[in-house]
């Protein structure tokens, strides 16, 4: 059997299964130790370098981390509903309780290196870029129609779930580095921004076209019917107020779900969803769903939408296929909100500036370093490759910036280092430890909210109202700290079992080298996605595995040894951003 190579930087850092799922590797088990610790300004901050915006992401995060989350797995035969730790609702307590005292830890920008860098668009992805590279010394424009960044965060998210002070906050962090933010400014050529003489271009510009649905009465109606993208933003702006009476929202992402939550708060009596997806495929995040349903606002998935019914072009109604039974039923309505899919929109990038384009009218990129066929342009974000989510824009930027500066140094865009990665022992003691692990069957914490006649009777009330500091420290309790490993010395062991008895999870097995290990362990390792930790070298000849799926992390094998082959050593790994550090060795020593 393969030995495992614990010095590759990958292997921990997959153990570690929230930093690994979310795509800007936050580091998510270290700042939930520091928020038990009540150290919330340094919470924050852990997040801010990894993910830019933790008040919004701590928000309007779709999670990613919280599905891969080893809690929810290891409670599985003892909770009735397993439930992951809440990340996301953690990240909002650093930042609703983070001191003045933060900025204290915010960088200095260098000194300016003489470069220019233009980034089209204030989304999360442009934004991300521009505090990259001007904490390095780039002089950073940022192009935006509106009169405040943010991007899409500020006009297609509710205020009730995302209040702008938030927002401004969080881009003012960004915008104090002495980014050069040009309000109001649309680009409206690639040809003539070329010309500027910027070194290098990054496109954030979103996905800003809406898609639409010619059915029969589409053109007969076109005052009451509306694309999402486009009424959230004027209902962002105030300038949309008030909704018919009779509301339907096709579609089954999250702007359907922001769109008949924000109907539902602008006056609506009845606000319908209609999805032609089942139920368990609509894209939207299942906390949207639940959320909505909670409002009282009904779901019908398996609708498939066939026309919008009329008198004199007064519209009435709307005509649905039933999927499942093919019949035919017509759905009372004054108003309706097409939320079924948004696409990347260039008109503004000429077709021979040198920029390609696929068939599918998305820019022909290099994946990894996010390059276009135009050497100085890169995108990120929703105009990259369509449209995603908050955090994965911020981790486009951060390797966009990467790629920036590498280029700007007349490196190769594609190659990165290998992320900084320390792995420290945490013992105090001959059997203690720097961190507290006690495992309990609490389950997860929830969120309140407000009172729902003060919420539903305003689009800007915040709906959730974050956890107050008992709670937060409890829900952080819950974390298995799965970045503290357990690390083997098998030099040290004297093949007692002692570990194997008190395994909590039965995870570590004394094996007989060979095949099918995952089927000859103590408990089987079903789990092909996760590793199996495996130490030679121990004087009976035979192997140690620990089954990484279900390990609690607990520390109990290391308290027990009485030899110390066990330790318990915490992982953190941190990922390259733009700088010296991201570059070629002889660039670090010349910047050192």
């Amino acid at each position: 059997m393969q030995r495992t190579d614990i010095s590759d930087p990958a292997y921990f850092h997959k153990v570690v299964d929230c930093q690994w799922a979310c795509p800007a590797h936050t580091p998510v088990p270290e700042y939930i130790r520091l928020i038990a610790q009540g150290r919330h300004d340094e919470a924050y901050w852990v997040n801010w370098v990894s993910n830019v915006f933790p008040g919004v992401l701590g928000r309007t995060c779709d999670r990613p981390c919280e599905p891969a989350c080893r809690r929810g797995r290891v409670e599985e035969k003892q909770a009735a509903k397993p439930e992951p730790v809440a990340i996301c609702r953690l990240k909002r307590v650093a930042a609703d309780s983070k001191t003045d005292e933060f900025r204290a830890l915010l960088p200095k920008p260098a000194a300016k290196n003489g470069r220019r860098v233009a980034c089209v668009g204030a989304g999360p992805a442009s934004l991300a870029v521009a505090r990259d590279l001007a904490l390095e010394g780039y002089a950073v424009t940022v192009f935006d129609g509106e009169a405040k960044p943010g991007g899409f965060i500020r006009t297609q998210i509710p205020r009730f779930r995302l209040p702008e002070r938030v927002i401004d906050e969080e881009c003012g962090y960004i915008l104090g580095l002495g980014v050069d933010w040009r309000s109001g400014q649309r680009v409206d050529s690639m040809k003539a921004l070329l010309a500027l003489g910027y070194d290098a271009v990054f496109v954030g510009c979103g996905a800003p076209r809406g898609r639409d649905l010619a059915l029969p009465g589409r053109e007969e109606t076109r005052a009451q019917v509306h694309i999402g993208i486009d009424w959230l933003s004027s209902v962002s702006f105030g300038h949309v107020t008030a909704v018919q009476p009779r509301v339907i929202v096709l579609g089954g992402g999250n702007t359907a779900m922001d769109c008949c939550r924000s109907a539902r708060r602008l006056g609506a009596s009845s606000v319908t969803v209609a999805v032609r997806s089942g139920y368990a495929q609509m894209k939207a995040s299942p906390w949207e769903k639940e959320d909505a349903e909670h409002e009282g606002i009904p779901i019908l998935d398996f609708h498939v939408p066939l026309a919008f019914e009329h008198v004199d072009g007064r519209l009435t109604g709307m005509r649905f296929r039933k999927a499942q039974g093919g019949e035919e039923v017509v759905i009372p309505c004054d108003e309706v909100l097409i939320a079924v899919g948004q696409e990347n929109a260039f008109p503004w990038i000429e077709r021979d500036a040198g920029i390609a384009f696929g068939d599918d009218g998305l820019p022909v990129l290099d994946k990894q370093s996010f390059q276009s066929t135009l050497h100085r342009v890169f995108f990120g974000g929703d105009a990259a490759f369509g449209p995603k989510n908050i955090i994965t824009a911020v981790a486009h930027g951060h390797e966009a910036a990467v790629s920036i500066d590498r280029l700007l140094h007349g490196e190769g865009v594609r190659q990165r280092p290998a992320p900084h990665v320390n792995l420290v022992s945490q013992k105090m003691g001959i059997h203690e430890w720097s961190y507290d692990n006690a495992v309990s069957l609490d389950l997860r914490s929830k969120v309140p909210w407000a009172a729902a006649e003060k919420a539903l009777a305003s689009i800007k009330v915040e709906v959730e109202l974050g956890f107050d500091a008992a709670t937060a420290l409890k829900e952080a309790q819950r974390c298995l700290n799965c970045d503290v490993q357990t690390v083997f010395a098998p030099k040290l062991c004297i093949e007692c079992d002692a570990c194997v008895d008190i395994c909590p999870m039965d995870c570590i097995t004394f094996a007989e080298d060979g095949d099918d290990l995952r089927g000859r362990l103590k408990a089987p390792a079903l789990n092909l996605m996760q590793d199996i930790y495996v130490e030679g070298g121990l004087k009976t000849g035979r192997v140690m595995a620990k089954d990484e799926d279900v390990c609690l992390h607990c520390g109990l094998c290391a308290e027990r040894c009485p030899t110390g082959a066990w330790d318990m050593q915490k992982f953190l790994l941190v990922t390259a951003k733009a700088g010296a550090a991201s570059r070629d060795v002889a660039s670090r020593k010349e910047a050192a």
